[in-house]
């Protein structure tokens, strides 16, 4: 990681740049990209959202992350409330910072990037609970959320439109740090 620098992203600027990586982090196609653009400049526009990115040295956009409170009028809530209701879990919508995206470019991956982005969003949150949504796999994606102290609310969430099942996923803040082999 040390050839990336992570910290605050102007991502209405750069959501071009942020939806090149995602489109190679996630297999989107030219049309999805058009309409994930729209989404994320709404998203952008809501209040307490924040965004951070990992830049190379000459300023190259590689991966980012953003959220915002969650609000339970919005789409994404109101899809995933019967899922988490028969789970019981519902109440992970009230109080809950959202992790909207997190994507990383494929050429730096597994360097802690996503790791980094995430931690230091959601230590910024003043709510006592992060929540999100992901591919329902076991992906190295699902076994970084764990990681740090994600747990499954509802598994087999249907997006309308959306080709694969998603699990949402909600964690006490702030997220659990692992122990560095070298820290005693």
């Amino acid at each position: 990681m040390d050839d990336v620098v992570v910290g605050p992203v102007d991502l209405t600027a750069r959501v071009d740049e942020a939806l090149a990586v995602q489109a190679l982090a996630f297999g989107l196609t030219e049309d999805e990209v058009g309409v994930r653009r729209y989404i994320v400049l709404r998203h952008l526009q809501n209040p307490g959202a924040r965004a951070l990115g990992a830049t190379t040295a000459d300023g190259r956009l590689v991966a980012f992350v953003y959220g915002m409170p969650n609000d339970r009028r919005h789409w994404w809530s109101t899809v995933v409330e019967p899922y988490l209701r028969r789970t019981g879990t519902e109440g992970w919508l009230n109080d809950s910072f959202v992790i909207t995206e997190l994507h990383v470019h494929p050429d730096f991956q597994g360097r802690g990037i996503g790791r980094t982005l995430i931690t230091t969003l959601t230590d910024g949150s003043r709510l006592p609970r992060s929540i999100l949504s992901a591919i329902d796999t076991e992906s190295p994606a699902r076994g970084l959320y764990r990681a740090l102290g994600y747990i499954d609310l509802a598994r087999q969430v249907h997006f309308p439109s959306a080709g694969l099942p998603y699990a949402v996923m909600g964690a006490p803040l702030p997220l659990l740090r692992p122990l560095r082999p070298d820290v005693h």
